[in-house]
């Protein structure tokens, strides 16, 4: 693995986190929405967040 720089590593861990909240936020609204396009709209989101936050991750690895 290539060294990273310390303003590399602040933007993962910015990005990182951005993901993660929009992880919970996604996976709220699905839990909270009435229509079921809606809920499955809300629940693509939350996984989406998921992935991309994993494949972030893996740079700090």
């Amino acid at each position: 693995m290539t060294n990273i720089s310390e303003l590399e590593l602040q933007n993962l861990r910015h990005l990182i986190g951005g993901f993660d909240t929009t992880h919970c936020k996604m996976k709220e609204y699905a839990s909270c929405a009435q229509d079921a396009k809606v809920k499955q709209f809300f629940e693509k989101g939350a996984q989406s967040a998921q992935e991309n936050k994993q494949t972030l991750m893996k740079f700090l690895q």
